[in-house]
C-alpha cells in the first residue's frame, strides 16, 4: 500500500539467533572503533585527504545488512565505512586504502570516499552525493532480468533527498517494481546545513506516496527498529512487491568530516542524542534479556579493539604504490 507507514512496534529478540546479534554487536562496535581510529590517524597528519565519520549511525548499516543475503547488491554513500564493515569488508584493506597504501581496496589510490568490494557486492562508497542512486537502480534491473532473487539497497543522506536523480530513479523503479530499497540515513545535517529546514513537505517518507510505494519511517537509533523495517522491505522487493522507501532518523555524533568545526550545532542538542546511543542501546537491550552476559560483551569489545589496531599496523607496514600504478586504473 502506498503512504507512510509507522514502524512503532518494536520487535523482540526472537526475530534473531544469538549468533545474530552477537554478530551485529560485534559489527556495531567495529564501525565505531575503526572511524575512531580513522580520526585520530587524520589528526595525527598520517592520512592523505579526510575521512567522513558513521559513529551513531551504527545501527542503520548493520540493522539494514542484518535483513540482507550475502549475495545481495548494495550502494555507498561519502560516509561509506560502516556500511562496508556490515556488509562484511575486510578492515585491513580499508584501513590500508584510508592511509594510501598498494594494499588497499583500490590499491591505495582511492581513499576514504572509493572503498568497494565486489565479491561481497559492495559495489562501493560514492564521493558523489545521491551517486550511488543510479547504481542500485541498476543493479536491481541486473536482478529481475537475471531472476536472480537479489535485491539492492542504495543508501544515501537526507542532503541528497533533493538530488534530482532520487526522484528520477524512484520513478523507474516503481514503473519496472524494481527490487530496490532506497535507505535515507536522515542524520539531520547535509554538512551543516539541517534537514528540518532544507527539506520540503516533513517527513521524507511521504514522498514515496507520490510513486506509489511505501515509505516507512523509523528510529534509525535502535538497531531493532531498522531490522524489523527493514527485513519486511527487504522481502517485499524480493518477492516482486517492487521499491520502497526506508528513512532512519539518526546523527553523527561528530562532523561531517573529520576537520569540521562543528559551529553550527548546539551542545544540548548532541547530548541528546547521544542519551540514545545505538551501541549502548541493543547491548542493554541483549543484557537484560538475557542473550548475552558482560563477559561476553566485554571479550567482544576487546578483540574488536585489537582487530583494527592490527589493521592499523598491517596499513601503517604496508608499501605505498609504485611510481608504475599511476596510470593503472584511468579510464579516461
Amino acid at each position: 500500500m502506498a503512504g507512510r507507514n509507522s514502524a512503532t512496534k518494536r520487535p523482540t529478540r526472537t526475530y534473531l539467533s544469538k549468533d545474530q546479534l552477537a554478530t551485529a554487536v560485534r559489527l556495531m562496535l567495529t564501525i565505531r572503533e575503526f572511524d575512531e581510529q580513522a580520526m585520530a590517524l587524520y589528526r595525527a597528519g598520517e592520512m592523505r585527504g579526510t575521512t567522513h565519520p558513521y559513529i551513531g549511525m551504527e545501527a542503520v548499516g548493520t540493522g539494514v545488512m542484518t535483513a540482507l543475503r550475502p549475495d545481495d547488491y548494495v550502494t555507498s554513500t561519502h560516509r561509506g565505512h560502516g556500511h562496508t564493515i556490515a556488509k562484511g569488508g575486510d578492515i585491513r584493506k580499508m584501513m590500508a586504502e584510508l592511509l594510501g597504501r598498494a594494499t588497499g581496496y583500490s590499491g591505495g589510490k582511492g581513499g576514504s570516499m572509493h572503498i568497494a568490494d565486489m565479491d561481497k557486492n559492495m559495489l562501493g562508497a560514492n564521493g558523489i552525493v545521491g551517486g550511488g542512486i543510479g547504481l542500485a537502480a541498476g543493479a536491481a534491473l541486473t536482478a529481475k532480468l537475471q531472476g536472480s532473487g537479489r535485491v539492492a539497497v542504495c543508501f544515501f543522506g537526507d542532503g541528497a533527498l533533493n538530488q534530482g536523480i532520487l526522484h528520477e530513479v524512484s520513478n523507474l523503479s516503481a514503473i519496472w517494481k524494481l527490487p530496490v530499497v532506497f535507505v535515507c540515513e536522515n542524520n539531520q545535517y547535509a554538512m551543516s546545513a539541517r534537514a528540518d529546514w532544507s527539506v520540503a513537505g516533513g517527513d521524507p517518507a511521504g514522498r514515496a506516496a507520490a510513486y506509489g510505494i511505501p515509505g516507512v519511517n523509523v528510529d534509525g537509533m535502535d538497531f531493532f527498529a531498522v531490522y524489523d523495517a527493514a527485513s519486511k522491505l527487504v522481502q517485499r522487493a524480493r518477492e516482486g512487491g517492487g521499491p520502497s522507501y526506508l528513512v532512519c532518523q539518526t546523527y553523527r555524533y561528530h562532523g561531517h568530516h573529520a576537520g569540521d568545526p562543528l559551529n553550527y550545532r548546539q551542545k544540548e542538542e548532541v547530548e541528546r542524542w547521544r542519551k540514545l546511543d545505538p551501541i549502548d542501546r541493543l547491548t542493554q537491550a541483549l543484557l537484560s534479556g538475557k542473550v548475552l552476559t558482560e563477559a561476553e560483551i566485554a571479550a567482544t569489545r576487546q578483540s574488536v579493539v585489537e582487530a583494527v589496531q592490527e589493521a592499523v599496523e598491517f596499513a601503517k607496514s604496508s608499501p605505498e604504490p609504485g611510481v608504475d600504478q599511476l596510470m593503472t586504473d584511468v579510464y579516461a
